[in-house]
This record gives C-alpha cells, structure tokens and sequence, in this order.
C-alpha cells in the first residue's frame, strides 16, 4: 500500500560515497580547487542533495579525514602479534585510502585549530598503540625510538599520495610491507651528530643586510608553510617584516607572484646543493650516499621551503606550476635513475615507490614535532633513508 506522497530514501552507503568522492577531488586537485557542485556532479546527485548529507564543504573535508584516519585506527588496533601483521595491515590502508597522505599534509591545516587538535590526538593515541607492537617486538629500544619509527613508516606509506600510477594492489601492498619492515629494523644509534638540535630555514640574517625583498621571502615562505597559502593575508605577511600589507605589493604584484618566487628559490637551493653532491659523489653507490646525505642537510635547514613545494603547488598560477611539476619529475628522475644503477634488479616502478618514500620519511622527518629535536636526527633519516631505498645492506 502506498501514499499519494511516496517515501523517497537514500540510496545505502550514499555518505560513505560521497566521502570517497571527495576524498579522491580533494586529493587529486586541492581542496580549494573543488567545489561541492563538482563533488555532487560525481557522486550522480544535486547539489542540494549533497547538503541534506554535509552541511558545508569544511564539514566534508573533515569527514574524509575522519573516515580515512578511521581506517588507519582500524588497522593499528587489530591484534598484531608480529611487526609483520603490523606492516601488512597498514600497507592494505595506504594503497586502499591513498588519498589520507595529502588531505592530512595539505587540506587538513585549512580546519578550524580545535579539529586539527582533535585530529593530532587521535592520530598520536594510534602511533602509541603502533610503537607498542614495535616495543614488544624490539624490547631494547627506547620508547622515543619505537615511536619515531612508527612515525616514520607512517610518513614512507603516505607518500602514495603523490604518486601518479597505480601498480597492481597485491604487488603495492607487498613491497610496502618490505619497505615497512625495513624502517622498521633500524637501530638508531643516538649520537649527536652536529646539525642544530631543531631544524632551522635559513641562518639568521641581518636585518641591515637582507633586503626588503629577501625578508619577505623568507616570512612568506615560512607562514604559508605553517598556516596554508589561503589562510595568510598580505597584512599578516606585511606585518612579518614590519610593513603594511598593501606595501607588499610593491615587491610582488601579487600573493601568488609571491608564493612562485618562494618555490623558485627553494628550487634553485635543493637543485644547487644536492644535484651538486650527487655529481661530485664518484661511483653510483657514492653518489646516491652523497646525494642522500645532502638532502637531508637541506631539508634540516629548509624545512618550511620543503613544506610549501609539497602543499602549495597547486595555489600556483598554471605556468608557475608547470614548472613546478616538471622540477619534481625531473629531480624525482635522477634519484630513480641513479638507485637503478646501484640496485638493478628494482623495477622503474619499485624505485619511484621506494624514492618516494625516502622524500616522504625525511621531509616529514624534519617537520615531526615528536622527534625533530633529536640530536642524532640527522644520522637516522640518513639511515632510515638508506632502509626505505633498499641500500640497509649495502655500503659505499
């Protein structure tokens, strides 16, 4: 029996589709290049339909973090009685949710600071239950150790989200167990190793000796880095170096100007530093263990400018951020080339995974407020380095 007014429902599991949607958007162009028209168009429905759902785009962002970090809890929290068990279950998460590594870099500073906050915490209760599973596997490490390893791996799977090809599943998941297991293993060995206790940008510089221009270089660089490209003003940015926000625009004639100027510097320091220790290292062997070295003296010193290429690229005007992209291709080459010549038995497609993830484990190395006060950061991200690119057994 019917009504003259028919019940319309809700097709079952439309939320959780509407989150993988936007997810995927989010993920693929950013978050402030998508809108929910564009979600609801995907998905098959209204946008009116969409809202009955989420009330708001900032609601839907963080629902999509929530559901992935939901998956990765789920995956931490089964019963591991092996570090094995461990990596499986979290390599099925980054090759099932591949977008959690972007949203949680990039979109997730655009939350309000009481939801990031909630987000940390859970996310630092879960790499609490993963350094666990590692202490008991490993009972002679310190406690700090077992945790900045769990953060480590976490940092080498998310790195699926900057990749552009999609291996079979079961092949991805299997190397991301090795690749897991490998970081894993490492020993750090505690000793000082003469970088600053917490990474810094740049030294410090005169005010009398950096011009106007460099200065706000340098703030830029640094406040889009902690807060995002669209959550800083020109009087914020103004402010940084004691000037009026319109006063910006007489050095850049706009924001985005300013944030491709800050990317074309960092461009020219990394290619500079490490292109050059990798060309004077000798041999392949010596030449990757230079180059690895070299980046991970660079991203100590160069964090923020590191930060802002990997979140920010996507703000870019489009030949700004062609450029951009091509950079990336172009170093990404060289390290997959170079590891090929040292290991040639890795497929192309296991070297781009495995110098992925060594880019990942030390950019976010340098940026983890649980461990980048270690005095002995640099030596583990070098050898944690060496451990993700398959070199652990194999010494210029």
């Amino acid at each position: 029996m019917t009504t003259e007014r028919e019940v319309v429902r809700r097709p079952p599991g439309r939320g959780a589709q509407i989150l993988a949607v936007a997810s995927g958007q989010f993920h693929r162009r950013g978050y402030h290049q998508i809108s929910m028209a564009e979600v609801a168009a995907e998905v098959g429905i209204t946008a009116p339909a969409l809202y009955r759902h989420y009330r708001s785009k900032p609601e839907l962002l963080l629902r999509a973090v929530e559901s992935d970090l939901s998956a990765l809890r789920a995956a931490v929290r089964a019963d591991h009685r092996d570090l094995g068990g461990l990596c499986a279950a979290l390599a099925a998460v980054a090759v099932q949710h591949r977008a959690l590594g972007t949203l949680w870099q990039r979109d997730a500073r655009l939350l309000p600071a009481a939801q990031r906050a909630e987000l940390w915490g859970r996310l630092r209760e879960d790499v609490g239950t993963m350094a666990g599973v590692v202490s008991a596997a490993r009972p002679e490490l310190p406690p700090q150790d077992a945790e900045f390893l769990c953060w480590s791996m976490l940092s080498a799977y998310g790195s699926l989200s900057y990749h552009t090809f999609a291996p079979p599943p079961r092949r991805f998941e299997r190397l991301l167990r090795e690749i897991g297991g490998a970081v894993l293993a490492v020993t750090p060995d505690g000793r000082p190793d003469g970088r600053p206790a917490r990474p810094v940008d740049a030294p410090a510089r005169s005010a009398r000796t950096e011009s106007r221009r460099e200065e706000l270089l340098t703030a830029a660089v640094r406040l889009f880095h902690e807060r995002g490209f669209d959550n800083v003003s020109t009087d914020q940015l103004g402010a940084a170096v004691g000037i009026s926000g319109p006063s910006v625009y007489k050095h850049f004639d706009t924001k985005a100007d300013l944030l491709a100027a800050t990317l074309v510097r960092s461009r020219e320091r990394l290619w500079h530093e490490v292109e050059g220790a990798i060309a004077a290292g000798g041999a392949p062997g010596e030449a990757l263990a230079a180059g690895l070295r070299a980046y991970v003296d660079f991203a100590l010193r160069h964090r923020h400018y590191l930060g802002v290429m990997l979140s920010e690229t996507e703000r870019l005007n489009e030949p700004d951020r062609r450029a951009a992209v091509d950079f990336r291709r172009n170093f990404l080459r060289t390290w997959v080339g170079l590891l090929r010549q040292v290991r040639p038995g890795f497929a192309n497609a296991e070297a781009r995974i495995r110098v992925h993830a060594m880019f990942a484990l030390v950019n976010d190395g340098v940026r983890n407020r649980a461990g980048c006060t270690r005095p002995d950061l640099a030596g583990f991200l070098v050898e944690s380095g060496r451990a993700v690119l398959g070199l652990a057994e194999s010494r210029p």
